[in-house]
């Protein structure tokens, strides 16, 4: 096999999905009842966005929530909220322009993959949607068949994005340094370790705080849904 030249790295959510697919997940199933108290799962829900967005959510404090919804579950009822998560919230938030930023790499003969601290529970559907064949994200842990609301070695968040792409490439035989160029897309200032470190950091529909800090450092920006913005102002 012909080791690839370029690495495309994409964050997920509000980078490739004008949403974000945790977020999303955690509300789909308190509105729709299938866990415990919708408010509290909801205002629960919104804090730990708030805190993510001002980057001091850490990853255990993510888990604790965000995977406990899924322990202890049975399989074939948690295939059911995947599918109709996909159905309902995902597939209808994969746009034109998200899908041909990926495509166009992946033409190129790129290696691509998707770098999320969303769980793989969660984004393993999303990347398939994409046509992505590698994700590289948070790992739920699995005891006895089910999921235990713990995660399974490192978090795929902030600086442990680099662990985990590093350790991706291993398993693949490869290494960062070997490629002329790597691209990873992102809009979050909790991503600037896995940016830095890049060739080619490209700030993806950024958030202010990482507008900035592009502008400030000449790194790339663009803006995927300017569109959407444009119909809601």
């Amino acid at each position: 096999m012909i080791s690839p030249q370029n690495l495309a790295l994409f964050d997920l959510d509000h980078t490739l999905l004008p949403l974000d697919s945790d977020y999303q997940w955690a509300d789909f199933l308190a509105r729709t009842g299938r866990i415990g108290d919708p408010i509290e799962a909801q205002r629960r829900n919104d804090e730990l966005m708030d805190r993510y967005n001002a980057g001091n959510l850490s990853a255990e404090e993510s888990a604790a929530f965000m995977l406990g919804l899924i322990a202890h579950q049975p399989r074939e009822v948690l295939m059911e909220w995947q599918q109709a998560f996909m159905q309902e919230v995902i597939l209808p938030a994969l746009l034109p322009q998200a899908l041909k930023l990926v495509q166009q790499h992946m033409n190129q003969g790129d290696l691509c993959a998707i770098v999320t601290a969303t769980n793989e529970f969660v984004t393993t559907p999303i990347a398939k949607a994409f046509g992505f064949e590698h994700l590289i994200a948070t790992v739920p842990e699995i005891q006895d068949g089910v999921y235990t609301g713990r995660i399974d070695g490192v978090a795929s968040y902030q600086a442990g994005k680099i662990v985990r792409v590093d350790q991706w490439l291993h398993e693949l035989g490869l290494k960062r340094d070997q490629f002329e160029k790597i691209w990873f897309y992102s809009d979050s200032p909790n991503d600037l370790p896995l940016m830095e470190v890049v060739s080619d950091p490209i700030a993806t529909n950024p958030s202010d705080r990482l507008r900035q800090t592009a502008q400030e450092r000449n790194w790339k920006i663009i803006d995927l849904f300017e569109d959407l913005l444009d119909a809601k102002s």
